[in-house]
């Protein structure tokens, strides 16, 4: 246990965003050697969106906290000269200090219709609900569910290898991608197991360096890391059913995820990501990343 309290640890998020927003690193309390990464890039402290924002928009505030590990994860929207963005952002804590802090920031240069910013104005209720204590999920057993949704995805050949609520929805990059309509995207239509079970995501080769860092057991929610390899080699997709489907990923890249899983009864009741495009196959600063010392 780091004896820090969730308050203490929303309350840290909300004070490094403060700062971030004021651009004044100093405002912030950081330990003599931190490590701060933004886009899968390790920075110095005071560089990167430090250098660019210009407002944290009200409204979206989806926050978690894993108390016995003093780590709190923050998704939301930010602002570069009016230019609006979504974030995720997950921190470690020591004590008074901060040690790590990962960021992902989805701008208007991504594949297909991300980042969605319209209607993404406040976080949906399952996801800042607590879990009713006889529904709720240990920490290793929150861990393995969220992964059997990476082992899901990978490679998804139909194979659940997690459950599911009937009603959970997923959304990525502010984009609703379950029980809805996109067009010329026609699986969005079906809730999230029907999905796999066609085995449309045939064409994700490998979701690597999976790491589990914030698991919020009073929320239900796990804060994941990781990415999704695509080698673009599979561009014609027969669904289990029979019909013939195009990928939409034609040359290799790989995607850098912050994703939260919310666990009710065992089941995923509900996902949310925040990724962005990096080189395919891009290595994680986050394996082996030597800390920076911080000057002055």
């Amino acid at each position: 246990m780091t004896g820090l309290t969730r308050a203490e640890l929303y309350a840290r998020a909300d004070a490094y965003l403060d700062a971030l927003v004021a651009k004044d690193p100093s405002r912030i309390k950081l330990a003599d050697k931190v490590i701060f990464t933004e886009n899968n890039v390790q920075l110095n402290i005071g560089d990167g969106l430090w250098n660019t924002i210009s407002a944290r928009r009200p409204g979206y505030d989806l926050k978690c906290a894993d108390v016995s590990t003093g780590q709190v994860s923050w998704f939301g929207l930010i602002e570069e000269y009016g230019n609006p963005a979504i974030m995720g952002m997950r921190m470690a804590c020591e004590g008074d200090e901060i040690t790590e802090i990962e960021t992902i920031i989805s701008r208007d240069m991504e594949f297909g219709p991300f980042p969605n910013i319209e209607g993404y104005d406040k976080p949906r209720p399952i996801m800042l609900a607590d879990v009713p204590e006889n529904e709720r999920s240990s920490r290793e057993d929150m861990i393995a569910i969220a992964d059997g949704y990476f082992e899901t995805l990978e490679l998804n050949d139909g194979t659940l290898h997690v459950d599911f609520t009937d009603d959970c929805d997923r959304i990525e990059n502010g984009l609703q991608t379950t029980n809805t309509q996109i067009e010329g995207y026609p699986i969005a239509s079906m809730g999230t197991a029907a999905q796999f079970r066609l085995g449309q995501y045939i064409y994700d080769d490998r979701l690597r360096d999976r790491r589990y860092p914030l698991v919020d057991e009073e929320k239900g929610i796990v804060c994941a890391a990781g990415f999704i390899d695509h080698a673009g080699k599979v561009v014609d997709v027969t669904w289990t059913d029979g019909s013939k489907h195009k990928s939409m990923f034609t040359f290799p890249h790989s995607f850098v995820l912050l994703e939260l899983f919310k666990i009710v009864g065992g089941k995923i009741a509900g996902v949310e990501a925040v990724f962005v495009t990096v080189p395919y196959n891009m290595v994680s600063p986050w394996l082996g990343a030597q800390p920076y010392v911080v000057e002055g």
